[in-house]
C-alpha cells in the first residue's frame, strides 16, 4: 500500500476488521469491511477500482485438506464480483509449480485460485514465487527458527531439490509494476525467482552463515514429511497444519519455467545473501534473534 501511494495511486483496503487494519499503521485512502469467504462487501470494495490485488491466502483446515475448497470458494466469489464490477486487472501472487510432477495440496490450491482469477478479468496477471526472503515471510521465519533452535539439522530427502528463493523487495517491485504493466504482459502467469538457484540444504547453510552459527546437518534418506512437519513445527513454534502442506511442496524442484519476467517487468533482482542479510536486519528492528 505504501509503495502504491508513492507511485501516485489511490489505495482502498478490504478487510474484516478496521481495528486490525489500523494496527498495521498502513495509511489507506479508504477501507471497506467485508469477508471474501461469503462475498460480503466485495461489490462495494471493487466499485470504481481499476486494479485489484488478491493477496488472500489461508491454510485453515489444512490437516483435513479443507483449506483448498475454502480457498477456491473465496477466489470464485471475488472473481464473480470483479467481473460484475467490470474490473480491468487483478494481480495475484501464487506459488511456483513443479515441472512434470504431481502438485502438493498447497500448490494445487494456489493454481486453482490463479485459474479462477485470470478467467474473470481481461488483464489478469499472476506472479508465481517460491520462498520469499523477508522479515515477515512465514516460510523464511520458519527456516530461521529451525536454524536457531536445532543444534543438528536433520534434513529429509527433499534437501537436494532445487529452488530459486526471491528477495521480498523484488516481489514488491513486481507487484507494484504489475499495476501499470502493458496489456501485452497480462492474461497469463509469470514465474518470478531470484538469480541464485540452490538446493534447500544449501539455502539452510547460507542462512546459518548469515546468522553466524554452525549447524551440522544429517541427511535422512526418505521424505518423512508427515512426521518431520510435526516435529519441525513444534521446534519453530508453528502450527503443524500450516507446516505440513508447505513441506509437501518441497518434494520436487520448484524453479521458474523461464527467466523472462525480470526483463519484461524491468525488475533488478537482488542476490540471495543480500536478501537474507536485509531480512534479518529488518527482523531485528522489532525482535531479537538469539542466533545473532
Amino acid at each position: 500500500a505504501e509503495r502504491l501511494h508513492g507511485d501516485g495511486h489511490a489505495v482502498r483496503g478490504f478487510a474484516r476488521s478496521r481495528e486490525r487494519v489500523a494496527a498495521t499503521g498502513v495509511a489507506l485512502d479508504d477501507v471497506v469491511l467485508g469477508d471474501v469467504s461469503t462475498g460480503a462487501g466485495l461489490e462495494r470494495a471493487l466499485d470504481g477500482v481499476d486494479v485489484a490485488y488478491y493477496l488472500i491466502h489461508s491454510m485453515e483446515g489444512a490437516a483435513a485438506g479443507a483449506f483448498a475448497d475454502a480457498e477456491l470458494r473465496s477466489a470464485e466469489a471475488f472473481a464473480r464480483a470483479a467481473a460484475g464490477a467490470g474490473l480491468r486487472r487483478v494481480v495475484y501472487l501464487g506459488g511456483l509449480v513443479p515441472r512434470d510432477a504431481p502438485l502438493s495440496r498447497h500448490l494445487a490450491s494456489r493454481l486453482a485460485v490463479e485459474d479462477a482469477l485470470l478467467g474473470a478479468v481481461p488483464e489478469g496477471i499472476a506472479l508465481r514465487a517460491s520462498i520469499v526472503v523477508g522479515a515477515r515471510s512465514r516460510s523464511f521465519r520458519f527456516l530461521v527458527r529451525l536454524i536457531e533452535r536445532m543444534p543438528v539439522m536433520a534434513l529429509p530427502a527433499w534437501r537436494e531439490n532445487l529452488t530459486a528463493p526471491i528477495d521480498g523487495r523484488d516481489v514488491l517491485e513486481y507487484l507494484a509494476r504489475a499495476a501499470t504493466a502493458p496489456a501485452a504482459l497480462a492474461g497469463r502467469s509469470w514465474d518470478i525467482g531470484g538469480p541464485d538457484v540452490m538446493t534447500y540444504a544449501a539455502m539452510i547453510a547460507r542462512i546459518s552463515d548469515a546468522l553466524m552459527v554452525r549447524r551440522p546437518s544429517v541427511g535422512v534418506g526418505i521424505s518423512l514429511t508427515p512426521v518431520a512437519s510435526v516435529v519441525a513445527a513444534a521446534i519453530a513454534g508453528e502450527d503443524p497444519a500450516l507446516i505440513e502442506p508447505l513441506m509437501e511442496s518441497l518434494e520436487h524442484d520448484l524453479l521458474p519455467r523461464d527467466g523472462d519476467a525480470a526483463e519484461a517487468f524491468g525488475v533488478h533482482l537482488h542476490r540471495f545473501d543480500a536478501a537474507v542479510e536485509r531480512a534479518l536486519r529488518e527482523w531485528e528492528r522489532t525482535e531479537e534473534l538469539a542466533a545473532r
